[in-house]
């Protein structure tokens, strides 16, 4: 029914209490058949291979791959691929899942058969002090594009989706280093509705040295490209001048940015980016 994919590089200080989260679930312990955890190694150095085969010793649900390092959207879809469930979770290796999230968000999938995934709210701990969320990462139900195109809202720890729903929008984009969850969320966000339940059902953790989001700067350039191809998608004419207006909105920031950095050349680039969507 749930297969559940963690993509682990380097983590093992973490891992074990990602898995113990996940093992731990009240759905998973009432139906003890009824699940899988695939674990995909991004080609770790650390003793992510120890840690995980002592847990195999004693839980035949678990599944552990290990493949080249080649960037967590490639080793995403190697997660599923190999998966078999009608339900998908991803859960990241330095995020927790409270023990009812699974089963509360099945629940809803299973009341609601129209909804093709659902996203919980979060416990946000940075450096290990439990923070507030700003406002511009609140969260929200219905028709959400507009709320999604200038950041994230997509927290893949939080979500479950229907397979089918992978299907038809396609797996993630292994040309994005970053911000490959801003890109799945907008091709979710032009076809269906997001669904959110506002109880937390996981503890997202941050401020660590290796995550993405701190290894690259400019993210914009990332989401710049993810809405680019958004606009090759079959949008209706109110999507598409949402699209362009957000492409110029973050044109501008870069433009800025690399002008402050002496990089005129970069900031040339994106001008005519932003100018080749100008909104007549």
């Amino acid at each position: 029914m749930v297969s559940t994919i963690i993509v682990t590089y380097n983590r093992d200080r973490f891992l074990k209490e990602a898995i113990d989260s996940v093992l731990q679930q009240t759905y998973f312990q009432k139906f003890p058949f009824d699940w899988e955890l695939i674990i995909v190694d991004d080609g770790s150095t650390d003793d992510t291979r120890n840690l995980v085969d002592k847990y195999r010793k004693n839980q035949g649900n678990i599944r552990y791959y290990f493949i080249d390092h080649g960037g967590v959207s490639r080793a995403r879809n190697f997660g599923l691929s190999q998966a078999g469930g009608e339900f998908i979770a991803f859960l990241d290796s330095d995020d927790l899942w409270l023990k009812d999230k699974i089963q509360i968000q099945l629940s809803y999938l299973k009341a609601f058969p129209e909804a093709q995934f659902c996203l919980t709210e979060e416990i946000w701990i940075r450096n290990g002090r439990r923070v507030n969320q700003a406002r511009k990462h609140q969260k929200y139900s219905g028709w959400v594009l507009n709320k999604v195109l200038p950041l994230c809202l997509l927290s893949l720890s939080s979500a479950v989706f229907r397979r089918s729903l992978f299907e038809e929008v396609g797996w993630f984009d292994e040309n994005l280093p970053v911000c490959e969850d801003y890109d799945l969320g907008l091709r979710i966000a032009v076809r269906y509705p997001y669904h959110f339940i506002s109880s937390p059902q996981i503890i997202k953790r941050g401020g660590q040295a290796d995550q993405l989001s701190r290894k690259y700067w400019g993210m914009d350039k990332w989401r710049i490209q993810a809405l680019e191809k958004l606009l090759k998608e079959p949008l209706a004419p109110e999507q598409q001048e949402l699209v362009k207006i957000e492409i110029q909105k973050k044109c501008e920031i870069l433009i800025s940015g690399f002008l402050k950095r002496g990089k005129e050349e970069e900031a040339q680039y994106y001008q005519k980016i932003k100018d080749k969507y100008k909104l007549d």
